[in-house]
């Protein structure tokens, strides 16, 4: 028998039985539920039902998190939470607060960067409120953007709070400045995940400093790649209470017009220091397993602001509207209508003073007394 006979041969016999795995594969695979309709939930036999209550709602939040973690990996388990080991490599006192740039370790074999500002009316047994301050998008000065030390102006949101009286800390982001952990060796298939863990152990080592106050939880806040990254720690980590999201996100599928171009690997929200496996999305961006609606949806009933700007060109202020209409629906549900605040001052791709000091204002009116 020939070669080619054979392969023949195993090819009719074979085909058919790929085929129908494939189709029983995709027959199991459960359908996308709408991300502009928060109101639908999947019941443990997979049905399809109103949602009714907040337990109802619960289960609802729960696929959207099983959604981020099939693109972003899973967020790592307790046991990953170990000694933080704080290291102090600078320390410069300001007028009102003092300054530290430290390490600490987040999961075994990687330790973050971060600045950790006191403020010096953290002393005598006074404890203070604590906000998590997340920086842009910056590959030459990373996270010294949030306390004014470099990069673009009105992004010092450490140093501005700082003054205002909280402890804060800005850890690095992953793949930015000089911050390099190996993603895989630690395991990690997203630097977005990464940055999660490591804004979690911050907020581990928040809660371990005798002078932080955290009955009221910690606030997070952050700039474009910081606006996003404060929402996906929010939702894994509900020790957030209050949230402030600048220039941070728009719906996926609405992310530039939909352009297939920022789709492929290594371009847009499918670089790896953010999410490779955003990639397999291209060309099916309704298929992406969750989207900024439901994230938003998410973080209810904590009190949420976005800044998002008339001329940002990065994302689409019509867009957030639509994301947060879609929320909307949960917050009510929880008891918190007026919870989800959307600001459009008239800039770009910016977080101006007016719009800062609002942000402020929300965590003066959660987190202190």
């Amino acid at each position: 028998m020939t070669s080619g006979f054979k392969n023949m041969i195993i090819a009719v016999i074979i085909l058919p039985t790929l085929l129908s795995v494939s189709l029983y594969a995709q027959q199991q695979q459960p359908v996308r539920l709408n991300p502009d309709d928060l109101l639908l939930y999947r019941d443990e036999a997979g049905k399809v039902s109103k949602v009714q209550t907040p337990s109802d709602w619960q289960k609802r939040r729960k696929e959207i998190i099983h959604g981020m973690e099939k693109v972003m990996g899973p967020f790592p388990g307790e046991d990953q939470r170990v000694a933080l080991d704080v290291k102090i490599l600078e320390e410069v006192k300001l007028d009102k607060y003092t300054r530290q740039l430290i390490t600490y370790q987040s999961s075994p074999g990687s330790r973050t960067p971060a600045y950790l500002c006191i403020p010096h009316s953290a002393k005598d047994g006074k404890k203070v409120p604590a906000v998590l301050c997340l920086h842009p998008t910056d590959n030459k000065v990373g996270h010294q953007v949030a306390l004014g030390l470099g990069g673009r102006e009105g992004r010092q949101y450490a140093a501005e709070l700082a003054e205002r009286g909280y402890v804060t800390i800005a850890p690095a982001y992953p793949h930015l400045a000089n911050y390099w952990p190996n993603l895989g060796k630690l395991g990690f298939v997203s630097g977005t995940m990464k940055a999660i863990w490591d804004n979690s152990r911050a907020i581990d080592l928040l809660e371990s400093l005798d002078y932080v106050d955290l009955s009221r939880g910690v606030g997070a806040i952050g700039h474009s790649l910081g606006g996003h990254n404060a929402i996906y720690t929010a939702v894994f980590d509900p020790r957030v209470s209050a949230i402030v999201s600048s220039c941070g996100f728009d719906s996926y599928r609405d992310y530039y017009n939909a352009a297939e171009r920022v789709w492929y690997f290594g371009k847009g929200w499918c670089q790896i220091r953010y999410m490779p496996r955003m990639s397999d999305y291209r060309g099916k961006l309704d298929e992406i397993p969750f989207d900024f609606p439901e994230l938003l949806g998410a973080l209810a009933p904590r009190p949420v602001y976005v800044n998002a700007p008339l001329h940002d060109s990065n994302f689409r202020w019509k867009s957030v509207d639509q994301c947060a209409e879609s929320a909307q629906p949960v917050y009510e549900l929880l008891g918190a209508k007026d919870k989800l605040v959307i600001d459009h001052p008239d800039c770009d791709h910016n977080f101006p003073l007016e719009q800062r000091n609002r942000a402020y204002q929300l965590f003066d009116s959660v987190l202190k007394d």
